[in-house]
Parts: C-alpha cells; structure tokens; sequence
C-alpha cells in the first residue's frame, strides 16, 4: 500500500493558508458593514491650523495669514545672490578635478569653489576676493578673483 504524500508540513501550510483567506474576508466585510454611505462634503474637509496639523475643525479667522501665491516655492529654491564681496585665502585647489576650498577671512570657514567659478587661474595660498551663493549642499564661492 502506498504512503500518503501529505506531510504535516503541507497539512499545517494549508491550515495557516486557510486561515488568513478566512481573516481577510473578516476584514473585508468588516471595512464594508462600517463604510458610511453619503458623507457630506464638509466631514470630508480637513484643515491645517496655525501650527501646520491636520484637523477637522475650522480654524480661528483671527489666526488665518494669507500667503500669496508666488511666495510658494515648489521644489529647490533659487540661488540667492550676494551683494558682499568677500576676502579669504585659497586653503586648497586641484586643478585636474576643478574644485578646491577658500578660507573666509571674517568667519574662518572653508568654502567650496568650483573652476566653473573663477575668473582666472588660482592655485593654493593664494589671496582671492569672492561672493558666496547658497548651494545645495552648503554655501559656495563664486566670483572668485585674484588680489593683485
């Protein structure tokens, strides 16, 4: 006589199959019997109080600022241009790979610079006059020129 071909492994797979089949079906019929038919279009509004969470009440009119439409900024923010000339010292500069790190005389903070910014040639110790832009990662030296 033959040995049957179901192990216990395959009988409790099945039995947890079986299961969860059962589980959603509960879930699925749950979510149905407390779906509300014919919400109005005010309990589906949703509000953002002063401090920036969701809620459903309105919020106090006294507290509304008004936001013109072209002082919201969707996606990275334009550079901003500087107005100040700065000095500093070149600290280091690679010319085969193009970028390099002036040292702000005021501040004493290392700035990047790129080769696509500077109006001449530079090399290390150099003492340059430059602006400084925001860049993505922080902020970067443009306009760099060299102190004659």
């Amino acid at each position: 006589m033959a040995k049957s071909r179901e192990t216990y492994s395959k009988k409790e797979n099945e039995k947890k199959k079986h299961k969860k089949r059962q589980d959603k079906a509960y879930r699925s019929d749950q979510r149905k019997a407390g779906k509300e038919e014919g919400k109005s279009f005010e309990d589906m509004i949703a509000y953002v109080d002063e401090d920036g969470n969701l809620t459903s009440t309105r919020p106090d009119p006294s507290k509304v600022k008004k936001v013109k439409k072209e002082d919201i900024e969707i996606g990275v923010p334009k550079r901003e241009k500087a107005d100040v000339i700065r000095k500093g010292k070149v600290s280091f500069f690679d010319d085969s790979k193009g970028f390099g790190f002036i040292i702000d005389k005021e501040t004493e903070e290392r700035i990047f610079v790129h080769i696509n910014s500077l109006e001449g040639p530079i090399k290390e110790n150099d003492k340059v006059t430059f602006e400084i832009e925001k860049g993505p990662k922080g902020p970067i030296a443009v306009n760099v020129q060299l102190v004659g």
